[in-house]
């Protein structure tokens, strides 16, 4: 499996940052798998952001719910992150992984990672 993230490196504080994870290899629906989202922001530890699980159920850390949303596009086999609201606060590198735990900063597999920025 590989998991490939891409979206803009630059985003400016209070807009909406979105973020795609492509796979391949797999497919995003397969049972008993939860792709999530995990972020490092610099000179932090990784933060497990969350997941979505086969059936399509979402999961989230308290501190970002009412922020984040996951989503999926079976038809292009992606993962969707969108965050509202960013701050500076927010930037970092974002990962997406692939697990068979629900929430975890280290997944069986993930992806490079992509940086993201907050800034005017």
């Amino acid at each position: 499996v590989q998991l490939q993230e891409s979206g803009p490196g630059l985003v400016k504080p209070s807009q909406t940052l979105s973020l795609t994870c492509t796979v391949s290899g797999g497919t995003i629906t397969a049972d008993s798998y939860y792709w999530s989202w995990i972020r490092q922001p610099p000179g932090k530890e990784e933060q497990w952001m969350g997941a979505i699980g086969p059936s399509g159920k979402t999961y989230y850390t308290p501190s970002l719910r009412n922020r984040v949303s996951i989503s999926r596009d079976m038809s292009k086999n992606h993962i969707t992150l969108q965050l509202t609201a960013v701050t500076p606060e927010d930037t970092g590198v974002y990962f997406c992984g692939r697990d068979r735990a629900v929430a975890t900063t280290a997944p069986d597999y993930r992806g490079q990672g992509t940086q993201v920025t907050v800034a005017s």
